[in-house]
């Protein structure tokens, strides 16, 4: 049986919690680390965008700037994506993708996914994978409702996945912040209430984030038959962390154009 890291669920700005994502996968293809689960959470709250996205499209800046929230362009593709450091639980999982069994990128969402819905399951909510279109990365559904997504890259073999799983949804603010196209923020967030939804929602009461945690390293344990042994960033990892928050993701150019200096 395998053992993986298991970085327990901590908190970080938007900067370095991308950067810390980023120096692990680094770290991963060097074969300095095994592979790793890590839970995180956002504060402030934060909204990413895809690396292709422009954040102009995507997400109304002033709301942003108004409401002390952080914008970050992540190394994964995917969409434009709202963290509410109260409303979910984030993880991510760097792992060679010859340990996950697959090497395609819907094979190896399907195989993580399998993880998270068995999490779901532990907490009584029956999800159901969806593999997506070519506007929408695969995600977890509940009766057709958006409980889970995330993103990926993959590089040299090796995948780096995260992705949120939402406690509770707050629909107004989120489309305070994200736009979508051809609709006012009310008529977003209406649209949204039938195509969202939350583990709050499904189970009618509040859901502590260590519970999602303990449940999601459980499920991931199950399903990918590893060992879990926690652990901490390596020194390596915290240096090139720390370079990645400085000279990448805090800065307007990367942010906004997807360029380092």
């Amino acid at each position: 049986m395998d053992t993986w890291r298991l970085l327990p669920l901590q908190t970080n700005d938007a900067f370095m919690n991308m950067a810390i994502d980023e120096a692990i996968l680094t770290a991963r293809i060097a074969g300095q680390v095994p592979n790793t689960l890590r839970f995180y959470r956002w504060q402030p709250s934060a909204v990413s965008i895809g690396k292709n996205q422009n954040p102009e499209d995507e997400v109304y800046l002033d709301a942003c700037k108004r409401l002390g929230v952080n914008v970050v362009r992540r190394i994964s593709g995917g969409g434009t994506v709202y963290h509410d450091f109260e409303g979910e639980v984030t993880y991510s999982v760097n792992a060679k993708t010859a340990d996950l069994g697959t090497a395609g990128i819907t094979s190896v969402y399907a195989k993580i996914y399998e993880a998270i819905t068995d999490a779901l399951r532990l907490l009584g909510i029956p999800a159901d994978f969806s593999s997506g279109d070519q506007k929408n990365c695969p995600n977890l559904t509940v009766n057709g409702k958006k409980i889970s997504g995330s993103s990926q890259t993959i590089t040299r073999g090796v995948v780096l996945q995260h992705g949120t799983v939402l406690r509770s949804v707050d629909l107004p603010k989120m489309f305070t912040l994200l736009k979508l196209k051809n609709a006012s923020c009310t008529q977003a967030a209406d649209i949204a209430k039938r195509k969202i939804t939350s583990i709050q929602n499904e189970l009618g009461h509040a859901v502590m984030p260590e519970t999602v945690a303990n449940a999601l390293a459980q499920g991931f344990r199950a399903i990918l038959k590893i060992q879990l042994e926690p652990g901490e960033l390596a020194p390596y990892e915290v240096e090139l962390a720390q370079k990645l928050y400085k000279e990448k993701y805090s800065k307007t150019e990367w942010t906004f154009e997807g360029k380092t200096s």
